[in-house]
């Protein structure tokens, strides 16, 4: 998209809207002068700029710039939408302008859109409908989560396993034989499921697909949002095919079944570059395989948007800056530590430091920084690959993970003496992810024996109301949709030190380090509760609490 100049109509109209936020109170100058920057030097929407700067939400911006342009904003959470009519126009053009046919009244075609304003589009839209257009706006998640339950790739997906099933009677003989070679072309129905199942991984917004083999069928499931969701069960005999099929993507050993195995492959799914991390392993009824779809093109999350409470983030942000020392950020796979080590990359000055990271694998590029992956052919361990940055004459170092002895003792670069981890280690991040209350159904209950157990359990203060989902098509009707860090951030102060060092008790270290600040993670989750961001099950759920 080419870049407006200042004084065009779309800069214009883009200052005239950040104007109406201000003069509501939604933002205050320094964001909307920081917006207006940013917004000319993109080309892209102010409201889809903010949304990326994380200064207002999607319904927010929407609703505002509905008023705006006085155009009427489309409820997709709540309408019942034809899908006859959405079928009017193709699902890739649909999908590429993110735009949703709602309705057919009096000879016109109402379609939702993110950009109404696009003159183009609309003339577009009449060509290949043969209808006058009404524009309405919607927010660019509904209509996507609607064009996804529409044009759902289930069916297409079971009549490829049936066809598959079909066309391979042997496969009912020994559903775990590997398939051959020549079986797997590009017309061959394994490719299409494979194909398929990827895709409606990326739309779903599923961060890992799995496969697994069971007594009767072939489970497929998505984890969205942190959570395992049902998606299909195949004939089992389809299992060999697929994972050969995968095995084949991934550059890995076809005819190996027995031994568990790692690869990766790469493809463009809607236009969005998309890593694939695959990993096998055999059970009782045959290989499981697990694929951690990782978008390269997605925007990198800034520290801000983290979840970060404005304490945590005062203090987590001066002790990034630090000119000395390490920061330790921990949790369990899956709970945003990659992400919060992005953002904080990305915080800091790349022009004066030589920036060094390790990695398995780089999930993002960055300018001016110098990243290595980790590679087991080429013997680069985080063990030895940190060895090696460390005569690189590096500022700051990221390592990805920690995992064993020798990586923690290069990390602290002082030795195999563990007790000097008390004069290296500045600050401690323990951070988890929650799923949010989906504001397309939000709505306020009073808090249940469960809710006020928990609120007096960590000293909180029990509020009128708390807020949760309903169910809409948004959130696909589990009330929670996206997700965001409840974090605990310790400071090394020199007490704490001294009690690290006399191998002090977690009690008393937690006594501590309550006493000097340190907000716990249960609490931080509870003004997430009591924010209306998340709820107390979802918390019990994801939070572990001792």
């Amino acid at each position: 998209m080419p870049t407006p100049p200042a004084g065009s109509p779309v800069a214009a109209q883009a200052t005239r809207f950040g104007e109406r936020l201000l003069a509501e109170g939604l933002i205050d100058e320094i964001q909307l002068n920081r917006a207006l920057d940013a917004q000319r030097l993109s080309g892209y929407p102010l409201g889809f700029v903010m949304l990326g700067l994380g200064l207002l939400d999607e319904d927010t911006i929407t609703v505002e710039l509905g008023a705006h342009l006085d155009m009427p904003v489309a409820d997709l959470r709540t309408m019942t939408v034809d899908h006859e009519v959405v079928r009017l126009v193709p699902e890739e053009f649909a999908r590429r302008n993110v735009l949703l046919p709602i309705g057919r009244d009096n000879g016109h075609l109402a379609v939702a859109m993110v950009d109404p304003t696009n003159l183009l589009l609309l003339n577009d839209l009449r060509l290949i409908t043969g209808l006058p257009i009404e524009p309405h706006l919607a927010t660019r998640s509904d209509i996507l989560a609607n064009l996804s339950r529409i044009h759902s790739m289930r069916p297409r997906i079971n009549e490829a396993a049936k066809s598959l099933q079909e066309s391979r009677p042997q496969l009912r003989v020994d559903r775990s034989a590997s398939l051959d070679l020549s079986a797997i072309t590009a017309s061959s129905p394994a490719v299409e499921i494979v194909n398929l199942l990827i895709m409606q991984g990326v739309r779903d917004r599923a961060s890992d697909l799995h496969m697994e083999p069971q007594k009767e069928h072939l489970r497929i499931r998505f984890r969205i949002d942190g959570v395992l969701r049902d998606i299909a069960h195949l004939p089992s005999t389809t299992g060999a095919a697929l994972a050969s099929r995968i095995k084949v993507l991934a550059d890995m050993n076809i005819v190996e079944r027995r031994r568990a195995q790692d690869g990766q492959i790469s493809m463009t799914v809607d236009g969005r570059e998309l890593d694939i991390r695959v990993a096998t392993l055999e059970t009782i009824w045959g290989e499981k395989i697990v694929l951690r779809l990782l978008d390269r093109s997605r925007s990198l999350i800034t520290l801000p948007q983290l979840g970060f409470s404005h304490g945590a983030y005062q203090v987590y942000h001066r002790m990034l800056h630090s000119p000395y020392g390490m920061i330790i950020v921990s949790g369990p796979t899956g709970s945003g530590k990659t992400t919060t080590l992005y953002a904080s990359i990305n915080e800091l000055d790349q022009q004066v430091r030589n920036i060094m990271t390790i990695e398995d694998p780089v999930e993002y590029m960055f300018d001016n920084i110098n990243q290595s992956q980790i590679n087991k052919l080429a013997d680069i361990s985080f063990a030895n690959g940190l060895r090696a940055i460390l005569r690189q004459d590096p500022d700051i170092i990221l390592v990805g993970e920690i995992r064993d002895r020798e990586t923690a003792e290069i990390a602290v670069d002082m030795g195999i003496d563990g007790f000097l981890i008390a004069s290296s280690v500045i600050a401690i991040v323990a951070q988890r992810l929650v799923r949010k209350v989906c504001d397309g159904c939000k709505v306020a209950y009073e808090p249940t024996a469960e809710d006020i157990d928990f609120g007096r359990s960590v000293g909180g203060t029990i509020p009128k109301q708390l807020y949760r989902g309903r169910g809409c098509s948004r959130c696909n009707m589990t009330g929670y949709y996206d997700r965001i860090g409840v974090f605990e951030v310790l400071t090394m102060s020199d007490e704490l030190k001294r009690l690290v060092i006399a191998r002090a008790s977690h009690r008393e270290l937690v006594e501590v380090a309550t006493k000097g600040g340190m907000v716990p993670v249960r609490m931080d989750a509870w003004d997430r509760i009591t924010a209306g961001v998340t709820t107390v099950p979802e918390v019990l759920r994801s939070v572990y609490i001792i």
